[in-house]
């Protein structure tokens, strides 16, 4: 059980709350137990509902390499909950534990990756591990495989989904029991 409860739907009274939260629940990610306890300020949590669910399903950096990332970035939290949650549209998609575990672990060796798919999973496990590490020299490499615009997105996803994980571990949210 979470430290703090998550709100039953029908507890959710403000209906474009509700449909966020639906929506978070429908797609997988962030997941219902996430829209949920957040929703107990419903102000912020349309805001960042929105701008979660906007940086997951839109964009121009592919979705399989979203939810890459955004599970690596999870399990660098320690975040259970994040860590076990699959989005319906990654799993659509065909994405395999297999090519998830490489994302979290060897993907610089991964027959899984293209090159510009390991420089996006770097910056990410920079971003978390060693931000200095992220200066002009990696910038530019990743200008070698990404437009402005892509890399703009890549870092507000990283930012965005980082935090979201560490507040779940700060939650205590278990893992569900199922995807």
């Amino acid at each position: 059980m979470t430290f703090i409860a998550p709100l039953e739907l029908d507890e959710i009274t403000d209906p474009e709350l509700r449909d966020l939260v639906l929506r978070s629940e429908e797609l997988g990610v962030p997941g219902g137990v996430f829209a949920r306890i957040i929703a107990r300020k419903p102000e912020q949590a349309k805001a960042t509902l929105n701008v979660m669910l906007l940086k997951f399903t839109e964009g121009n950096i592919d979705h399989r390499l979203k939810e890459i990332i955004r599970i690596q970035l999870a399990r660098f939290a320690e975040d259970p909950y994040s860590s076990a949650i699959r989005s319906n549209k990654a799993l659509d998609l065909g994405v395999t534990e297999a090519e998830i575990d490489a994302g979290s672990g060897d993907y610089e060796d991964s027959e899984y990756f293209t090159e510009a798919e390991k420089v996006a999973l770097r910056y990410a496990d920079q971003m978390f591990l060693d931000s200095t590490k992220v200066d002009k020299e990696f910038y530019d490499e990743l200008k070698k495989h990404y437009t402005e615009p892509e890399i703009m997105e890549l870092g507000a996803f990283i930012a965005v989904f980082h935090a979201a994980h560490m507040v779940m571990r700060s939650f205590g949210a278990p893992a569900p029991t199922s995807h």
